[in-house]
């Protein structure tokens, strides 16, 4: 009888969204969910992913695939501790990218790929997770020392490249700890005679778990990272704003941009994800079609807050002077291949440009930090 009562609750879920959502293995409340057919939902998951997934890989992957290509081919690039968090953090988005694709067959054919690659993929999106908000949230420590404590920054450049890529170890090592749960939890299930990777915790505390899982994913992929985000370009801005540079005004709109990007396509998203942590603990939606209507807002949001992964490319990197540049150069090498022999990148690096932007700067290295 558990057994029928384990597959017909989870036909009624997103295969991919299970491991947040309100049903449970417990008896309390398995009835209520045996009352709510949600192909609907499922229905309306198969025609809403895949288009939108795959338009995310193929932007986000031309855009974080230049970013790596720069980085790793134009010598003397990782210059600032910035610019080995923003590698880094192509390389985590190209990590999740690969595994969208997968989801977007999933949602239209069911999950084909088996029990291994299941694991992999849900922790391929919970390391992402993870290390991205966590450069992100570097990369706010580091504009805040280069910008509010610039004397201290520019004495210890070489020190904090160093440190740079300690700190991105740890990073990585942290990400793949928090992604434990996906590895662990992680399987395949049959449903209607179709496959589904989802996450299956034990039987007698699948809740507990389950909220534990939900809260770590909120407190350490938003909650945290925002906290330090806001403090960071709060004191930023108080420090532009009482300086004359010129360029205070590019660096302040490009702060508000990133804050605002990152809370429009990442709060109402984890905000679902609490709710949905109330519901696994507290059934608090017993009506069918409004359970449906929360799971359909669950699809969307989800999928603005995947959006991320294509946006940082152009909301760290390519906001540059420099780096614009250098994607400019790229471009030419794949238009002109015969101009690129001559190999214009070191005289480039030491254009008339970077005299200019260190007059600029003789108050504060704001283009450093924001336009790297």
């Amino acid at each position: 009888m558990d057994d029928i009562m384990n597959i017909t609750t989870f036909t009624t879920e997103d295969p991919f969204y299970v491991s947040m959502s309100p049903t449970t293995d417990d008896d309390d409340y398995d009835y209520q969910d045996l009352m709510c057919d949600r192909e609907s939902v499922r229905a309306f998951r198969g025609w809403f992913e895949p288009p939108l997934f795959w338009i995310i890989t193929l932007v986000g992957g031309a855009g974080n695939m230049a970013v790596v290509w720069i980085y790793l081919n134009f010598r003397g690039r990782l210059k600032t501790m910035s610019d080995v968090f923003l590698l880094n953090l192509a390389v985590a988005d190209l990590l999740f990218l690969v595994s969208l694709p997968m989801w977007a067959e999933e949602a239209l054919h069911g999950w084909n790929f088996g029990i291994i690659l299941c694991k992999l993929n849900f922790a391929f999106y919970k390391v992402n997770l993870f290390s991205s908000m966590i450069l992100l949230t570097c990369i706010s420590i580091d504009r805040y020392v280069v910008i509010v404590q610039t004397t201290k920054a520019q004495n210890s450049q070489l020190e904090r490249r160093r440190r740079s890529r300690v700190v991105c170890v740890g990073v990585w090592l942290l990400a793949l700890a928090l992604a434990i749960p996906e590895l662990v939890f992680a399987t395949t299930k049959d449903v209607d005679s179709q496959q589904y990777c989802t996450m299956v915790f034990p039987h007698h505390e699948g809740n507990l778990t389950k909220i534990l899982v939900l809260s770590l994913q909120v407190s350490m992929g938003f909650c945290i990272p925002f906290i330090i985000m806001v403090f960071c370009y709060s004191v930023i801005v108080t420090k532009l704003l009482r300086t004359r540079n010129f360029q205070k005004h590019k660096a302040m709109r490009v702060i508000l941009v990133v804050v605002v990007v990152f809370i429009v396509s990442q709060l109402p998203h984890n905000a679902v994800l609490v709710m949905k942590a109330t519901q696994a603990s507290n059934m608090t939606m017993t009506d069918c079609e409004e359970i449906k209507r929360f799971d359909v807002l669950g699809q969307v949001l989800k999928s603005v807050a995947y959006t991320h992964a294509c946006l940082n490319p152009f909301l760290y990197a390519f906001v540059g002077v420099r780096f614009r540049r250098d994607v400019l150069q790229l471009l030419r090498c794949c238009c002109r291949p015969p101009l690129v022999s001559k190999s214009p990148l070191s005289k480039t690096s030491r254009s008339p440009l970077n005299s200019t932007r260190a007059s600029v700067m003789s108050d504060s290295d704001i283009s450093q930090a924001m336009s790297l």
